[in-house]
């Protein structure tokens, strides 16, 4: 926003842009420069808690950051290293540098040392590991950034299965039914940016704006067409105030955008996306690579749910669709 790093928000983000766009097919830098300036910020030992985030896989609330004293964040700055060090291994893994990808994928497994199995919740932790006491999911505390320990349950965009997995199951899914039916109580003293809620889902802050496309993970694609149409018909209005958050540099349109051409990235880093429910009759796509990628969208103005998706003719197997399918061009049907 002012053409410099303000050392205000967490994690180290640049990283998933420049490992995206490499694992896309974007060229015109040097990847071996970008690969080691990567490492090199993820390995400042001084910077934010990573020295203490590499020896012991998270970051304590009770030790002060000196070098940004006045938010803590601890337990969302730990799972967003987590998903920084994914994006590492990932590009370095496709460069050939299989040694750097081992030790950043170990590190991106470092959400599940956030995880407290009597809680059922992600939870902060102090410099001896003990998980924070009296915690109550629902609290706005300053260990967790703008959020509360239901945005932040979710956190873990590159490993969604995993998570489902340590959750259970059963588990699992009845947290994330309960993230959008779960309200909060009508006296809550809730911050400015909790804005555009849907029990705790909050679509006026950015970290849960992939929440919704996840019933498709376990199983029950109508829960994301029904939460991603109300999202999209509810938060959005054609008004000056048309938006139900803070911008944020454009998340909040880039989300409207992907979502109302019927899929999202999940995972950013991970050239897959999650189909939902296009807001549209037809919407194409001409690429860059010259070619055209087409969604239709049968239900539009239906007031139902789609029943199957094909790809190219083909019934879609599972609820993604990949980059290389929609950069080969073709049709993505929705019946």
């Amino acid at each position: 926003m002012w053409g410099s790093e303000t050392d205000m928000m967490i994690g180290y983000h640049s990283v998933p842009v420049i490992a995206d766009a490499y694992l896309k097919g974007i060229k015109g830098f040097d990847a071996e420069k970008a690969l080691a300036a990567c490492i090199a910020t993820a390995n400042d030992d001084d910077y934010r808690g990573i020295g203490f985030y590499k020896e012991n896989g998270y970051i304590p609330y009770d030790i002060t950051d000196p070098y940004n004293a006045a938010d803590n964040w601890s337990m969302s700055r730990a799972l967003e290293y987590a998903y920084d060090d994914h994006c590492i291994a990932r590009m370095a893994e496709a460069m050939g540098h299989d040694s750097i990808a081992a030790v950043f994928y170990r590190r991106a497994g470092n959400w599940r040392n956030q995880y407290n199995p009597a809680t059922t919740f992600m939870q902060p932790r102090d410099s001896k590991g003990a998980f924070q006491p009296a915690f109550s999911p629902d609290e706005y505390t300053p260990h967790i950034c703008e959020s509360n320990a239901w945005h932040y349950m979710w956190s873990v965009q590159h490993d969604i299965d995993g998570l489902i997995e340590h959750l259970g199951r059963d588990v699992f899914a009845q947290k994330l039914d309960s993230m959008f039916t779960y309200s909060p109580a009508g006296n809550a003293d809730l911050p400015i940016f909790s804005t555009g809620m849907i029990g705790q889902y909050a679509h006026g802050n950015e970290p849960s704006h992939h929440v919704a496309y996840l019933f498709n993970r376990i199983g029950n694609p109508q829960k994301t067409q029904q939460y991603v149409e109300q999202i999209m018909r509810e938060m959005y209005r054609n008004a000056p105030d048309g938006i139900c958050g803070n911008e944020d540099c454009g998340q909040m349109s880039a989300w409207y955008v992907m979502s109302a051409m019927g899929f999202y990235p999940v995972d950013p880093c991970g050239g897959e996306y999650e189909v939902g429910i296009p807001l549209f009759s037809l919407v194409r796509l001409h690429l860059g690579n010259g070619k055209v990628f087409t969604v239709r969208n049968e239900t539009m103005g239906k007031e139902t749910f789609y029943k199957k998706v094909r790809l190219n003719g083909k019934v879609l197997n599972g609820t993604t669709i990949t980059h290389k399918e929609i950069m080969d061009g073709g049709v993505l049907q929705f019946e």
